[in-house]
């Protein structure tokens, strides 16, 4: 998988499932819930991109599954993370 955002502490994620309040990550790094994590788009480092997580889950591999909710996401970035997905989150 590619990965789509760069984290401003260190590592990157992929967007697996976005909706306009959700989204739904795997993460090369953790971040607990209640936690706000920032990063930016790999392919346009002007777009922030900011998310409160709900859940993290470490996976077999070592990655983290982290659900949060998109923050203060410009409705461009928003559309973009959509596009993005691979799916829309349930």
């Amino acid at each position: 998988m590619t990965a789509h955002i760069e984290w401003y502490h260190g590592g990157e994620a992929t967007l697996l499932a976005a909706s306009a309040d959700a989204v739904r990550l795997r993460s090369s790094v953790p971040s607990p819930p209640g936690s706000r994590i920032e990063g930016t788009l790999i392919d346009d480092s002007r777009a922030a991109v900011r998310i409160k997580i709900h859940t993290c889950k470490r996976q077999e591999d070592g990655a983290f599954l982290l659900d949060g909710k998109p923050l203060d996401l410009t409705r461009e970035v928003r559309a973009r993370l959509q596009t993005m997905a691979e799916a829309p989150v349930k």
